[in-house]
């Protein structure tokens, strides 16, 4: 994570917007082994009406108290923050936001994959890691978030565009889509998806064939006021065709979006 300072780190030149993150504080579970990194952090949240726990290794992590969110650094010095990713992820759904400094897709591709619901790259502001505890915790659990009292950052009103209503289960050739339960499988076998692979798939396969621009997803998979690169919609759709088996279910339209196809399938073809 970038520190005060190192230019990277722009907290301090950021307007806070006041508004609190819940009637009840959100309690973050920070892991960062350097202190002089942590601080600005956790100082920046705190600014924002969150509670930080902080912690310096993958060991404490695995054994700190529950947490609403956790921000994990993926270069810690007792473990590599993917395994601890994947230990937390088999134990709890609590959200993980990984935080990384690594320029490979494989690295945050790996991540998703095994169960973090976000990444953040280096070098980034408080108010985009905000933003992103926002986005994730409104999938997860929006009954932790009040709405903001002053608007967005902008002045302008916050609107949200849902997620497609609940309809039950949706057989799309071999894929089982159940909305109510958050369940996926395909030819019977179940599907492990984070929360956002899990809406992501649901808008698709909300019209499935049509295709789904990127803004409209991000719009509805994210938020409205999504802060961060469209990248990070690159790097879920390609952790989703992975754990769909094959890439032919996702298909893109240069320019525009993407658009849910079932293999062998013409009606979706």
């Amino acid at each position: 994570m970038p520190t005060n300072s190192d230019p990277s780190y722009t907290a301090g030149a950021e307007q806070v917007v006041p508004a609190g993150p819940s009637a009840e504080t959100m309690r973050l579970l920070l892991v960062e082994d350097d202190d002089r990194i942590a601080g600005p952090v956790m100082e920046g949240l705190n600014r924002y009406g969150f509670a930080v726990d902080h912690v310096k290794s993958g060991a404490s992590a695995l054994s700190a108290s529950t947490a609403d969110l956790i921000l994990l650094d993926l270069g810690l010095p007792d473990m590599d923050g993917i395994d601890v990713c994947r230990a937390l992820r088999a134990r709890s759904t609590v959200p993980i936001i990984m935080i990384t400094a690594r320029g490979e897709e494989t690295d945050r591709v790996v991540g998703l994959e095994v169960g973090a619901d976000d990444y953040l790259s280096k070098p980034f502001g408080v108010r985009e890691l905000v933003a992103r505890i926002r986005a994730v915790t409104r999938r997860t659990h929006p009954e932790r978030l009040a709405p903001l009292h002053t608007g967005t950052a902008t002045g302008l009103p916050r609107q949200r565009t849902q997620l497609p209503e609940d309809r039950g289960v949706q057989h799309l050739g071999p894929l089982t889509i159940n909305r109510r339960t958050r369940g996926v499988t395909i030819d019977g076998r179940p599907l492990t998806l984070t929360p956002k692979e899990f809406d992501l798939l649901a808008q698709l396969a909300s019209d499935p064939g049509a295709v789904h621009s990127r803004q409209q997803i991000l719009d509805t998979v994210w938020d409205p006021n999504y802060f961060g690169p469209t990248r990070t919609l690159d790097v879920h759709v390609s952790a989703l065709r992975r754990k769909l088996g094959d890439p032919a279910w996702i298909a893109t339209v240069r320019g525009i979006g993407f658009r849910l196809t079932v293999p062998g399938d013409s009606a979706y073809a």
